[in-house]
């Protein structure tokens, strides 16, 4: 009890927030390890050239995409919790998959074609995992601190990817890139079994959440509590001018750094010279700094949201993130030294960290009821755009040198930086107090 007589708050908000975490946190370790496979592994051990291989990662990325909608549907319909214990299981499935094909499921001669398709398959059961943590984020944090929670999700998110050099390396040189599939698809199960059990959609659902707790969660210091949203909401035109501009800028996300999980460590291993053990340094430092910088742009973005009213608090924080990300990686391609492309590669992924909860907040913002679809149309920009990051990558840098195919990520990256000047996801608040017609 509190000194005021009424029960202090229980902390089932946190359970489900660490939870979310640690899904996000398995489920891209076991999405980044088919690059460190394919690296390390594969296109040595097969013959396979990275064009070729491009066609397994790109495989996964364009179902990821073609069934992000459909997955955003599935959320408001039948809820995140539903939906991320049918990402699990399926994304463990297809997991384990891939180390059978390892284990010589379909041949060596047909290993290829077999890892485009399961990894595809991936791809589709993998959609609706950052949509419906989106939603579920929205439903369980008070509206203040929105933007910092989705960037401690996506940090989750980032450091799985990160931990896939260090982690599923070390798995890979201790059991073979098979075996170390296998053992993270069955810890993505277990996690997502946890998840069936203890989540729910709402912190209204949880037999172990108090009066108080929801109280706290449905509290707001903005217009549209998350959560909470007007039924009269549904009204609205969910594709508006501010939401598709919102799914291009997040394309160019998508993009920049897609670019990076997938070839940076071969840029590094094979353009660069440096040992494994470096690349996987290099590599993971520079995945890290974009997973550190994702809660601290959700920390200033809350801070700005308040301090500026309108569309200028809502774009400051990425608009200035994404300039200073596109900046600094000019500057790493500039340079020679290893230190320093190091370097100014993690400034430039630590500032595009900064920019990524600001897109979540705003999709489930814009879309109201339907903020599940709504997520799920931004990352459909994303990975639509994204995909074609290890698809030409290659491309380009067989013709224009590995410099310019790392340099047009800063590229698209301003791109995306201007679309922030259209969006206004404020407007989507006063809209939702108007009275239902």
């Amino acid at each position: 009890m509190s000194l005021t007589g009424q029960a202090a708050p229980t902390r089932v908000r946190w359970r489900i927030l660490a939870l979310l975490m640690s899904v996000c946190f398995i489920s891209h370790l076991n999405r980044l390890a088919m690059s460190v496979a394919g690296t390390e592994r594969i296109i040595p051990d097969f013959n396979i050239t990275p064009e070729r291989m491009g066609w397994v990662y790109t495989a996964f990325l364009a179902c990821y995409t073609a069934g992000m909608i459909l997955g955003g549907w599935g959320i408001d319909r039948f809820g995140p919790r539903a939906m991320l214990l049918a990402m699990g299981l399926g994304s463990a499935l297809f997991g384990a998959l891939t180390g059978g094909l390892g284990y010589g499921l379909v041949g060596a001669a047909n290993l290829l074609a077999g890892l485009v398709v399961v990894r595809g398959l991936m791809g589709l059961f993998t959609t609706p995992l950052h949509p419906a943590c989106a939603r579920a984020v929205s439903n369980w944090t008070p509206a203040k601190q929105v933007s910092w929670a989705n960037g401690l999700v996506t940090f989750a998110a980032v450091l799985g990817m990160a931990s896939a050099w260090p982690l599923f390396g070390a798995l890979m040189d201790w059991l073979g890139w098979p075996g170390a599939f296998l053992v993270v698809a069955g810890a993505l199960f277990s996690l997502t079994a946890l998840w069936g059990i203890v989540g729910r959609d709402r912190v209204e659902d949880h037999p172990s959440a108090n009066e108080a707790e929801r109280e706290l969660v449905r509290r707001t210091e903005t217009a549209l509590p998350p959560g909470n949203i007007p039924t009269h909401a549904s009204t609205r035109p969910l594709l508006s001018r501010s939401l598709l501009l919102l799914a291009l800028s997040y394309a160019a996300v998508g993009y920049f750094q897609y670019l990076f999980f997938y070839w940076i460590e071969y840029y590094f291993k094979e353009l660069m010279h440096l040992s494994t053990s470096q690349s996987r340094t290099n590599t993971t430092l520079l995945i890290l700094a974009l997973g550190v910088g994702m809660p601290v742009g959700g920390w200033l973005a809350d801070r700005t949201q308040r301090r500026h009213q309108g569309r200028i608090g809502w774009a400051l924080v990425p608009g200035i993130a994404m300039v200073l990300s596109a900046g600094f990686l000019f500057l790493g391609v500039a340079v020679r030294e290893p230190i320093w492309i190091v370097t100014l590669f993690g400034l430039a992924m630590f500032a595009l960290g900064a920019s990524e909860s600001s897109f979540w907040q705003a999709a489930v913002q814009l879309g109201g009821e339907r903020g599940g679809t709504a997520a799920a149309i931004i990352n459909t920009g994303g990975n639509g755009v994204g995909l074609l990051a290890p698809l030409l990558t290659p491309v380009i840098s067989a013709h224009l040198g590995w410099q310019w195919g790392i340099a047009i990520g800063g590229i698209v990256g301003l791109l995306g930086a201007l679309c922030w000047c259209g969006i206004d996801p404020s407007r989507a608040t006063q809209n939702s107090q108007c009275p239902a017609p």
